[in-house]
């Protein structure tokens, strides 16, 4: 069993090499560099913003580069209550978002609707965008949305990045 050193390698003929698959890499470079967009309509929001603060540092998660743009950002935080007029205005956001993207819907509101059941409140974000993960709470506090944050990692790195092509048959 071997040591495990600290500083510049050893002249012992160790080589130091790690092998991967291409998918993992990947995979490993996509879950480091979560870029979200700034979408907050709600109190939720708020808690959002916080999470960037210094105190709580979403940095540390890969996921600090707030864009405004839904062409430069992979991933939606919807955080707060979506009214049915802001419905279409997310799907077309959403659509405008390169592949792969992700949502993450954060607080009660933005989930199933919360206490607003009437009708101008969507009862959920997800009957016009898929949600991948949903942070509960209202309003969820920074260290939830950094818990959906990490499922939503641990779900990148299980994705396939690669599918076999199948083989063309020749007549």
């Amino acid at each position: 069993m071997g040591l495990i050193q600290i500083g510049p390698p050893a002249k012992d003929g160790e080589l130091g090499v790690m092998t991967l698959s291409l998918e993992k890499v990947v995979n490993w470079a996509r879950k480091g560099s979560l870029w979200p967009m700034t979408f907050g309509l709600a109190c939720c929001a708020i808690e959002m913003i916080a999470a960037v603060s210094s105190r709580y540092d979403i940095d540390r998660y890969g996921a600090g580069v707030f864009r405004a743009s839904p062409r430069q950002s992979d991933l939606m935080i919807v955080a707060g209550t979506v009214c049915r007029r802001m419905a279409p205005v997310i799907r077309k956001i959403y659509d405008q978002m390169p592949e792969p993207k992700y949502v993450i819907s954060m607080g009660s509101c933005a989930t199933s609707g919360n206490i607003y059941d009437s009708y101008s409140v969507v009862q959920g974000v997800d009957r016009f965008v898929p949600v991948d993960i949903y942070v509960p709470g209202c309003p969820p506090t920074p260290e939830a949305l950094f818990d959906g944050i990490l499922k939503l990692q641990d779900r990148i790195m299980q994705k396939r990045v690669f599918t076999k092509q199948p083989e063309q048959v020749k007549v």
